[in-house]
């Protein structure tokens, strides 16, 4: 089973950030510690930092047509800042793994199964195509 780890940070925490007061490079290594464990262990399959918020863009479907709403996001209670995923033999191994995470105040991590194509209707036209594309681009 493949989890995805989605670091998110509030945005207190986001706003009292300043990078000149922290030692990242003890960041880095803490961060690069917790990542070559995933890797040493055989779970790690990708990691991301997301550039900030301000950067992005936000298309709400709620209207036709659809709205484009420039970031930062005033409503947000939280920002997305990076993503792990892993693939591991079952929720607890996920949560363990999320637990190990070295994250601190302010920060979470939500963490959600990646959908297999194995839980979609094996009948359906647009799975065997997407089984396809996968198979074609592996």
């Amino acid at each position: 089973m493949r989890y995805m780890l989605i670091m998110q940070v509030d945005a207190e925490a986001a706003a009292a950030f300043d990078p000149t007061t922290i030692d990242m490079s003890e960041a880095y290594a803490a961060m690069g510690a917790y990542n070559e464990e995933l890797q040493k262990a055989g779970v790690f399959l990708s990691a991301e930092g997301l550039s900030d918020a301000a950067e992005g863009f936000r298309i709400d479907f709620n209207s036709v047509p659809p709205v484009e709403t420039d970031g930062p996001y005033a409503e947000a209670k939280e920002v997305f800042t990076g993503f792990w995923i892993i693939e591991v033999a079952s929720r607890e191994e996920a949560q363990h793994w999320a637990r190990k995470c070295p994250l601190g105040p302010g920060t979470a991590l939500e963490v959600r199964r990646v959908n297999e194509l194995s839980d979609f209707d094996q009948n359906d036209e647009w799975v065997a195509k997407e089984q396809e594309w996968r198979a074609a681009n592996s």
